[in-house]
């Protein structure tokens, strides 16, 4: 959204340069996405142009979005909100902003943090089948990864194979139990149901 804000900021400066001849940097513009309550895409504060235009909020918000709707191509619409100034983008913006990124496959990449970062994914139980909800950990794991690799930091992926604890005596207990000598292999069960029937069995 660097893009668009960067617009929007700069927009906002020349209406401010133009209807209250008065000159500020875009970094003095506040812009933010609309709350979903309300109409618009982007939402710009007010408050800091009063002492510039003497006016309310709400009246400055008025003169700033009919501005921005006469001059600015990408602004479609606009409304106000107690000193907020709701802005409304055309279609066909985000339509030319998809149609010049779209073949750019480092677009949104940042540059190295200097940082590195663990993702432990999905670490499954040891001594249970695994099920669809282990995919489901493992889909959000590595795209974790990828979010935080392509924000720039040194991502280790990892995950836990620990077959300590109770649960796995449990299953150690019920095999020399009741196990007679029994193998994956020879009752042609996969490793993790044969172990987590003996949990079960315990």
């Amino acid at each position: 959204m660097n893009h668009i804000t960067q617009i929007l900021q700069q927009a906002v400066c020349d209406a401010v340069k133009e209807l209250y001849d008065h000159e500020i940097a875009p970094s003095a513009v506040g812009v933010a996405l609309t709350r979903k309550e309300f109409m618009g895409d982007f939402t710009v504060v007010m408050f800091p142009f009063v002492a510039v235009a003497k006016k309310k909020p709400e009246e400055i918000g008025i003169e700033i979005g009919s501005f921005l709707l006469k001059n600015e191509k990408f602004v479609t619409n606009f409304n106000v909100v107690k000193g907020f100034l709701n802005l409304e983008i055309v279609a066909h913006y985000w339509h030319n902003f998809l149609s010049q990124v779209l073949d750019n496959q480092n677009f949104g990449y940042q540059a190295a943090k200097g940082a590195r970062v663990m993702v432990e994914f999905s670490s499954p139980n040891t001594n249970k089948p695994l099920h669809l909800g282990h995919i489901r950990n493992i889909l959000l794991g590595w795209s974790c990864a990828k979010i935080l690799a392509a924000v720039g930091y040194d991502v280790v992926r990892t995950q836990v194979i620990n077959d300590r604890g109770i649960a796995i005596c449990k299953s150690m207990l019920a095999w020399q139990l009741f196990g007679d000598g029994k193998t994956p292999i020879s009752t042609q069960i996969k490793g993790d149901h044969f172990v987590g029937d003996y949990y079960v069995l315990f």
